[in-house]
């Protein structure tokens, strides 16, 4: 099957203050396909993050490529980035970021409408969404009277309203106690399975990489299959 995004030896580099350089991702090479969902683990600070900017178009790499659907990131205008990310990725963070005047509905159709859709389509598809993510009847609620797994859970139907070829998540569960974090986990894997998103998620979170088809960890810069049974995640969410 194609890869739905893919890295091709790609280095990420920062000047510090010093001026010294530092390499953050080093000849990182990834590939995922339609429907899969592989689980990025690793040290705080070891670049999960960076790899997740680069491979959603937030960040450039130093060196290497990146393709999104098919289709290089190399040689784009930052206009030209937008555009795409817009409309092929999808992310989820650990904090949701949810507009605070807006309903759940209302928050989850603004990624179509940026993109041109039409208030009704919009509309119906926030709510099929909505649906999706067990939050049907909440829909016409705001941020304040939803829970913290509740407003978690609009975000991942904000990330999927667009139809994205992949979703990126940052720590999505780390800010949720135990229970609500294993709903969002058992929503992640149904996404990348139902759905056919590709999904890439960071995590420091064992229950949530346990879930996925390949769980890699990310030391010195470098890609590699992970070792479960070494501790590579943490035992749980955050309470």
């Amino acid at each position: 099957m194609v890869s739905v995004v893919e890295a091709r030896g790609v280095t990420k580099e920062y000047r510090g203050g010093d001026g010294s350089l530092l390499r953050v991702l080093d000849e990182v090479a990834l590939q995922v396909r339609r429907g899969e969902m592989v689980a990025v683990v690793g040290a705080s600070g070891s670049g999960k993050s960076t790899l997740l900017h680069v491979l959603g178009a937030l960040e450039r790499p130093t060196r290497g490529e990146v393709w999104i659907g098919g289709e290089p990131l190399a040689g784009r205008t930052d206009e030209s980035l937008a555009a795409l990310r817009n409309r092929s990725v999808g992310f989820v963070f650990q904090f949701h970021h949810l507009l605070r005047e807006f309903s759940a509905v209302e928050n989850v159709m603004v990624p179509q409408r940026i993109l041109g859709v039409g208030e009704p389509e919009a509309r119906s598809r926030a709510l099929e969404l909505l649906d999706l993510v067990g939050l049907g009847s909440r829909a016409h609620h705001r941020p304040a009277a939803l829970s913290g797994g509740e407003q978690q859970r609009t975000a991942v139907a904000r990330a999927l309203a667009a139809g994205p070829d992949v979703l990126l998540a940052d720590e999505p569960s780390g800010n949720l106690d135990h229970a609500n974090a294993e709903r969002l986990h058992d929503l992640f894997a149904d996404v990348a399975h139902s759905v056919g998103t590709a999904l890439v998620v960071v995590t420091h979170n064992r229950s949530l990489a346990e879930r996925a088809d390949r769980v890699l960890r990310l030391s010195e810069g470098r890609l590699v299959p992970a070792d479960m049974g070494d501790g590579e995640a943490g035992s749980g969410g955050v309470a």
